[in-house]
């Protein structure tokens, strides 16, 4: 069992975050009133990515500075209310120049940007790079003049991030000066003196790193990622550690406060955060003293955020291994466990280079994109896999038109059809929304972080990233798996059913017809180590694989699949009638790419089997694997047989794990009395969340996951 060592100041930030419940994150009043009349204020400026420029640098220079008692990071949104005249301003905003606006579709952020750069040059050295691409530019040529407008926009930006930090650190000065306790008033006058230094020029010590880092994160406004903390801050910590100015134990403290910053920026049903730990290169292991501490402030912090995904190969220390473990034996949905090879192998696979290859980032559930060089979009879009097979059946909620197929085959391949078909139209979509992207979005304080962004004089929206990838999710395979299954079984292999009277048996729910339910529930599902049942996955995927990859994306780039579902398969399921597979009208889909909810029968050994008998390093976009463990199941023997497990699942090509510990009484009793169970998380669909901000049906979802016990071995020798 673990000590918690949590320390007074952490315990006070965490339960003032806990006591604010849902935040607004970044699109509050504030927000909305600044970019509106940065908009406004914009109308003489001839381009629009000058126009976005200004807007973003006087969002930036302008928003109320907020720092709160026994914060050592500092920066997050102002939610209070706008002065009186501001509010009637933005009502006259709102009503004459809202739109004006451009309307932009698509994604932004979902990757991390190039933190080492911010640190080693600071924003200053960010701007001397741009003055020095400006100069070399011919004003009369209509593609030097067109770079030259990007770049001052971008010169809009940065000026902008420095004014905020000015205001910050002339607003923590003033605060100091107010304050009449010793300690908290040295805090306030080293967090002014950071932010003299930090963002503007380099970083010289970990404090102002991490407040480097954080204030450029926060000031992006998205789910950025922190990409890999662990290495490009260590020399930091080493300097520190080595002349004396840092201890270990306020190192720690620093790093908790910036991880429970997250909490208080972006609201809850997300994902962000950061990776730790995995190889170089030139395939040397990266675990340092940040690894360990990094991993360490999951105990500490016990909030949703950050989500800290693990980069777990076979030279990763046995050390880091355990503690990795144990964490989530106590409890915490964190670390998520991504494994290093298949996942290098997997974007070698898609053209990148080793030293890019092994720089990145699970985007915010389990996506993976390349750190400092992304504009991809992920999970774009997500598609319903077990309505298309309704539909493809004729099967209706309010009145089915059946189709009798003669053979699995014949089904198969009209199912494969109808997919390919909503694979080429999403596709399509996707497309045409970039183009729009193209013309009417633009972020140039991204830019300025993100390669090539700035080396060819292009916005990341217009193509400026070195990778554009479009990453379509799908989700609940594992029922479609299942379907099958069930389908070849009861219609053609017993012929106990036709196409039409399962139509009505589903079109019921399976009210009345609960024997026919019972013996769906007793045929074998995916998730058994059942080959059989195993293979429809691996031959889903390919059908997948193959229609993904036939299409390029705009910018020259690729749709590359993925499966894992963030909350949609609790959206689809609440619109989704019941199913072949013995799913019940309204319950979620299966949450990722392992066996739908209370499938596994043969215990977690034979699940990650039957999740890794196909290839998954083809599916960058991303691949969830959720397990459930009683917590009363864990002690030190389980512990080490938890890490063989995932060592089988990393070995055999496994693309992530994710697992949750939990306590079916408590979460019993969280549903009853939420209000004494505020910090109660749970492992959804790629992410984390506080168990009682769940909807009904995703905390019902939760509670019918297979809870393991013992971990059964016997699997292994198969």
């Amino acid at each position: 069992m673990c000590i918690d060592l949590r320390s007074e100041r952490l315990e006070m930030l965490r339960q003032r975050t806990l006591s604010k419940g849902k935040i607004k994150s970044w699109d509050n009043d504030e927000f909305r009133y600044l970019t509106l009349k940065g908009w406004a204020e914009s109308n003489r400026i001839t381009t629009h990515i000058g126009r976005v420029g200004y807007r973003q640098g006087y969002v930036l220079a302008h928003e109320t500075p907020v720092i709160d008692d026994g914060e050592l990071i500092v920066g997050k949104y102002y939610e209070g209310p706008l002065s009186e005249e501001s509010a009637a301003e933005f009502e006259l905003l709102k009503k004459y120049g809202e739109s004006s606006a451009p309307r932009i579709h698509g994604q932004t952020a979902h990757m991390a940007v190039d933190y080492e750069k911010l640190l080693k040059k600071g924003v200053n050295g960010v701007i001397d790079e741009i003055n020095g691409y400006i100069c070399k530019l011919d004003a009369t040529d209509p593609e030097d003049l067109e770079k030259k407008d990007f770049y001052e926009s971008c010169l809009r930006s940065l000026n902008g991030l420095l004014k905020k930090a000015e205001n910050y650190s002339a607003h923590a000065a003033e605060l100091a000066e107010k304050c009449d306790d010793v300690t908290r008033k040295a805090e306030l006058v080293q967090i002014s003196e950071n932010l003299k230094n930090v963002p503007a020029n380099p970083a010289k010590t970990f404090w102002e790193a991490l407040q480097s880092v954080h204030f450029l994160t926060c000031s992006m406004k998205g789910l950025y990622q922190w990409g890999r903390p662990d290495a490009y801050l260590i020399e930091y910590y080493r300097k520190d550690i080595e002349n004396g100015t840092l201890t270990k134990d306020f190192a720690q403290e620093l790093i908790n406060c910036a991880c429970l910053m997250f909490n208080e920026y972006i609201c809850s049903g997300l994902a962000v955060g950061f990776m730790v730990g995995g190889r170089d290169k030139d395939g040397n292991d990266l675990t340092n003293e940040l690894t360990y501490m990094f991993l360490e402030s999951i105990r500490d912090v016990s909030m949703i955020y950050p989500g800290i995904g693990l980069c777990y190969h076979s030279d990763t220390p046995f050390a880091i291994k355990k503690l990795a473990c144990e964490l989530l034996s106590e409890g915490h949905s964190h670390p998520a466990l991504f494994n290093d090879e298949t996942i290098t192998d997997g974007l070698k696979y898609y053209g990148l280079p080793a030293e890019e290859a092994c720089n990145y980032i699970h985007s915010t559930c389990v996506e993976i994109t390349p750190c400092c060089s992304s504009a991809a979009w992920v999970a774009s879009p997500y598609t319903n896999m077990i309505q298309l097979l309704l539909d493809v059946m004729g099967v209706k909620e309010n009145g089915s038109e059946p189709v009798e197929f003669a053979s699995m085959a014949e089904l198969k391949d009209s199912y494969k059809k109808y997919l390919a078909e909503r694979i080429k139209n999403n596709c399509i979509s996707y497309n045409r929304m970039r183009i729009n992207r193209m013309h009417s979005g633009g972020d140039p304080l991204v830019s300025c972080f993100v390669n090539d962004c700035l080396s060819v004089g292009k916005d990341i929206d217009m193509g400026g990233a070195r990778y554009n990838w479009i990453m379509p999710s799908f989700v609940g395979v594992a029922n479609l798996s299942d379907a099958f299954t069930v389908i070849e079984e009861l219609i053609f292999k017993n012929k106990e059913l036709t196409f039409a009277e399962f139509a009505k048996v589903l079109e019921a729910d399976f009210v009345g017809y609960e024997d026919i339910y019972k013996r769906i529930c007793k045929l074998p599902k995916y998730g058994n180590d059942i080959d059989v049942c195993d293979c429809n996955v691996e031959e889903i995927g390919g059908w997948i694989f193959e229609e993904t990859s036939r299409y390029k994306a705009y910018f020259d780039s690729k749709f590359i699949p993925s499966l894992f579902c963030w909350i949609k398969h609790d959206e689809f399921g609440k619109e989704t009638m019941a199913s072949p597979d013995g799913r019940r009208k309204g319950f979620p889909l299966g949450d990722g790419s392992g066996p739908a909810q209370g499938r596994e029968e043969n215990g977690p050994t034979a699940s990650i089997l039957s999740s890794t008998k196909w290839d998954h390093k083809k599916f960058i976009g991303g691949i969830a694997v959720n397990l459930k463990f009683s917590s009363a199941n864990w002690s030190e023997d389980n512990i080490n047989k938890f890490i063989s497990l995932v060592d089988v699942f990393m070995a055999r090509g496994g693309f992530e794990l994710q697992v949750n510990s939990v306590n079916l009484v408590k979460l019993i009793a969280a549903r009853k009395n939420p209000e004494q169970y505020k910090d109660l998380v749970v492992r959804i669909g790629g992410y984390s969340d506080f168990f009682v901000r769940l909807s009904d049906t995703m905390q019902k979802e939760v509670i019918a996951r297979t809870g393991h016990g013992e971990i059964d071995f016997s699997h292994f020798t198969k």
